[in-house]
């Protein structure tokens, strides 16, 4: 599947229809999870893989990834947000295992995990589960982060994972919680790659 076709196709994808700002859910543009998938795909971490999506939210990078010939597990904390992707799921008809669980926790071994983690803006360093669990879990992470945090994230991995790539992207937030003051805000962010130690 082409990048152009992934994007057209993600665009069917359902978001959240009462999001929670304590969570950060925000819906991964249909163009940013589409390059997301895309550039994993081209590195061969998807296709014929088994892929872990945490904190999967209504299923936007599960559907992605199973669209690009992924055995999918999805896995999020919000139950409201489990049954749009099974619903999401079910429109593309699709086999994507969704599981409700709280991140920190323990997964068997997936071959590549796939993550829009929350960045900390609502709770600090509500990044760091998601990235030891991701690391304990495959032996390849494919992550989505705010461009200002790589710094902190290089650190912070430095004993655990190699990052191996990193592209430069644009993160569009749409106005949707009591606190926005802007119709729109895009965030800097950086579609990470890291490979286990």
């Amino acid at each position: 599947m082409k990048l152009r076709q992934l994007e057209i196709s993600l665009q069917k994808v359902s978001g959240f229809s009462n999001p929670n700002a304590a969570l950060e859910q925000y819906v991964t543009p249909s163009d940013l999870a589409a390059r997301f998938l895309h550039d994993a795909y081209m590195h061969g971490d998807i296709e014929g893989m088994r892929v872990l999506d945490l904190g999967c939210g209504t299923g936007m990078l599960s559907v992605g990834a199973s669209l690009l010939g992924a055995e999918v597990t999805g896995v999020d904390c919000d139950a409201s947000a489990l049954a749009a992707a099974c619903k999401n799921a079910e429109e593309f008809h699709l086999d994507i295992s969704f599981q409700r669980a709280v991140i920190p926790s323990s997964f068997e071994e997936f071959d590549t995990v796939i993550m829009n983690p929350p960045f900390g803006a609502q709770k600090e360093h509500a990044d760091r589960p998601f990235i030891e669990t991701a690391l304990r879990a495959a032996p390849v992470v494919w992550g989505l982060f705010n461009k200002g945090t790589i710094p902190f994230l290089k650190a912070y991995t430095k004993e655990s994972a190699e990052i191996t790539d990193m592209v430069s992207a644009k993160l569009n937030i749409p106005k949707q919680f009591f606190f926005h003051t802007k119709d729109s805000l895009e965030i800097p962010v950086e579609i990470v790659r890291m490979v286990r130690r």
